[in-house]
């Protein structure tokens, strides 16, 4: 008659081991469940700026923190304000607000830059205002003697007096990167996916809109008799983007790449300048070669080769409304 075997038991060790690997698992899905509603999941809206060959670094927001950045950018270029300035004031939201425009703060803080009404920075309802409080800070800005040539964190502490001043040095990445698409400097550098399903467009709207962030006269009064559901905006160097350094082709990709950003909210649905094109229906491609330039494009390669020349389209943006 055999005798029994004693089976070996599993140590504490292993069991601990075991609980812990199954524990680990359990916390990446619910990560991935969390992350992915609180971001809508695969095909959300969103976007992303970087450089327009998709070599350099990246910087990913949503829809609002876009148009927010977007604004901060076109106010301080419309005043005249170097790119230095911008990436600031850029760095500054991201450490205040997450480039979000906040009903609420630290005490009576409001807005993209926490501004306070009881400091003077203004109203509740100014200071809500991303174009007032955008302009706020480039007023005190400018009055910080060299700015331009201070450490990040030194030139915004200046402006404001934060209990935790170093903060803004970790933004300055992605501040720069923000700044580069929406200057213009990049081209095709910012791109937003959006719903296909948009509501109709007001070409009013998106007009004075664009009046309030790049200032008087940057749209036609009288736009042309075909633009229909288009608004077109002439690509002409101001004397605030002079000032800044802004010559035209990067004037037309910040006009391009604001409108891009504010697509959600004003329900654009196409956005074409330089022979590229940007669409709502086919946001999650980018920017693209507008239709007739790459028609150019194959009949110079079938002809032998390509011909020198400007992009039809350079000396205006045109920004098509949902209809």
């Amino acid at each position: 008659m055999s005798e029994p075997i004693d089976l070996p038991r599993p140590t504490r060790r292993g069991r601990l081991l075991r609980v812990g690997a199954a524990f680990a698992v359990l916390l990446a899905v619910a990560g991935y469940v969390v992350v992915q509603y609180l971001s809508g999941g695969p095909g959300a809206p969103g976007c992303v700026a970087g450089t327009g060959d998709g070599q350099g670094s990246a910087f990913a927001l949503s829809p609002e923190q876009a148009r927010n950045a977007a604004t901060i950018t076109a106010v301080g270029t419309s005043r005249g304000m170097p790119e230095r300035a911008v990436t600031i004031a850029l760095a500054t939201a991201l450490q205040e607000s997450g480039l979000r425009n906040l009903d609420h703060g630290d005490r009576d803080s409001l807005g993209l830059f926490q501004q306070r009404p009881s400091m003077g920075w203004g109203t509740a309802e100014q200071i809500m205002d991303p174009v007032y409080s955008a302009g706020k800070f480039y007023q005190h800005l400018a009055e910080v003697p060299g700015y331009s040539r201070l450490p990040l964190t030194v030139a915004a502490q200046e402006v404001q007096r934060s209990a935790f001043p170093q903060a803004y040095a970790k933004h300055e990445p992605d501040a720069t990167v923000l700044m580069a698409a929406l200057t213009g400097r990049e081209s095709a550098a910012l791109t937003c996916r959006v719903a296909k399903e948009a509501e109709p467009g007001d070409p009013a709207r998106v007009r004075e809109e664009l009046r309030l962030v790049f200032g008087d006269g940057v749209v036609e009064a009288r736009q042309p008799a075909a633009a229909a559901r288009d608004v077109v905006v002439p690509v002409r160097v101001t004397d605030g983007a002079a000032a800044s350094g802004t010559g035209r082709d990067q004037r037309g990709w910040a006009l391009a790449h604001w409108a891009v950003a504010q697509a959600e909210e004003l329900h654009i649905a196409r956005v074409s300048y330089a022979g590229r094109v940007w669409s709502a229906e086919d946001s999650a491609d980018g920017w693209s070669a507008a239709p007739a330039t790459r028609a150019a494009s194959a009949s110079a390669t079938e002809g032998g080769g390509a011909r020198g020349g400007t992009q039809g389209g350079a000396q205006e943006v045109r920004i098509t409304l949902a209809s």
